[in-house]
């Protein structure tokens, strides 16, 4: 096979760390926002900064290669293209930044290798305890997440609250919720659904916060709990949004048991995330991994998952590019022999 010097270079390019590192400090010190509208050289910049002049310099000079910054007659300024690490898309920034929690949580991608060796997360191997016992220590990581959480839906949130018949249940609750914005939006799109969230403590003041500023508190309850726990039983259904692939299969199990046994003979349990072989992104996949020690999983994972608690896949809808539906009832299969189910892509 002919050796393409072009093609190696190209190779070695991706696997350089230098300039996602780059863009990441750079989003961390502010720079992108700071450098918008105030150009600076990057001495005064690092007086105000209370970073080392040189190495400043250096940063300042790799993120004019990339079109990050720009030289002027008054110093570094942010172009155009560099303003998205900004203000101006407020959810990479949060993505990117080194004290968030998802900033904090991609430098575990170091440790890939013990991930593929293991099948197990890496961010314990590298931080000493898992994501969420970290949440659960720093009100500052946890607030990043939820900020997070919410503004991955803010675009999704009224095309998932569209996208489904969820007027045909009385009664939803939304297990590990977040701070409320989609519930909200499925509340809003239909005023005859009456809702339930259930999260840990801060997130749950959030949700609440949240709901009563659009005007929800009397058709939206909070508990502050762990999904872990015994779930509000009796409700019509119970949704499951960007829970399962934060966890292993272990954990995964636990959380759908709960929420069979409040769902009874007659709830359904509703999952909706990215379906692996369908809206899942390879890149995505490995991030479940080595973060949560999840995964994006397939189909039959998900009904093998399900069947140990008596749940039956009973449909599966697109809602969006990136995630699908995937509607659980109590009973015995009606398709014992495999057949495909509507909408079932297995």
């Amino acid at each position: 096979m002919a050796h393409n010097d072009d093609d190696a270079q190209t190779l070695r390019r991706m696997a350089s760390l230098a300039t996602p590192m780059a863009l990441r400090v750079a989003v961390t010190l502010g720079l992108p926002g700071r450098l918008a509208d105030h150009p600076a050289a990057a001495a005064a910049l690092a007086t105000e900064l209370d970073a080392d002049p040189v190495a400043l310099e250096l940063l300042l000079a790799h993120l004019a290669t990339l079109g990050i910054v720009e030289q002027t007659a008054a110093g570094y300024r942010t172009t155009a293209f560099g303003a998205h690490l900004g203000t101006g898309d407020a959810f990479t920034n949060i993505l990117l930044r080194l004290d968030s929690a998802a900033g904090r949580a991609e430098l575990a991608f170091v440790e890939l290798a013990h991930s593929i060796s293991t099948g197990q997360a890496a961010y314990p191997r590298r931080y000493g305890q898992d994501f969420w016992a970290d949440l659960a220590e720093s009100t500052e990581l946890r607030t990043s997440f939820d900020q997070q959480m919410g503004l991955r839906f803010r675009d999704q949130a009224p095309r998932i609250a569209t996208g489904f018949d969820w007027s045909r249940f009385a009664t939803l609750v939304d297990v590990g919720g977040g701070r409320g914005d989609l519930l909200a939006a499925i509340l809003h799109a239909h005023p005859d659904i009456r809702g339930h969230l259930v999260d840990l403590a801060p997130t749950a003041t959030a949700a609440r916060e949240l709901f009563a500023a659009r005007g929800l508190a009397g058709r939206a309850h909070v508990s502050a709990q762990s999904f872990f726990d015994p779930l509000p039983a009796g409700a019509d259904a119970y949704l499951l949004s960007d829970i399962l692939h934060d966890w292993d299969d272990h954990h995964a199990d636990r959380i759908l048991a709960r929420c069979a046994e409040a769902a009874g003979t007659t709830g359904r349990v509703l999952v909706v995330e990215p379906v692996g072989g369908q809206r899942a992104m390879s890149e995505m996949d490995l991030a479940m991994l080595v973060i949560y020690g999840g995964r994006e999983r397939r189909i039959e994972e998900f009904q093998a998952l399900a069947a140990a608690h008596g749940l039956v896949l009973d449909a599966v809808a697109d809602l969006t590019e990136q995630r699908c539906l995937l509607e659980f009832r109590p009973g015995v299969p009606d398709n014992p022999a495999g057949h495909s189910l509507p909408g079932d892509y297995s």
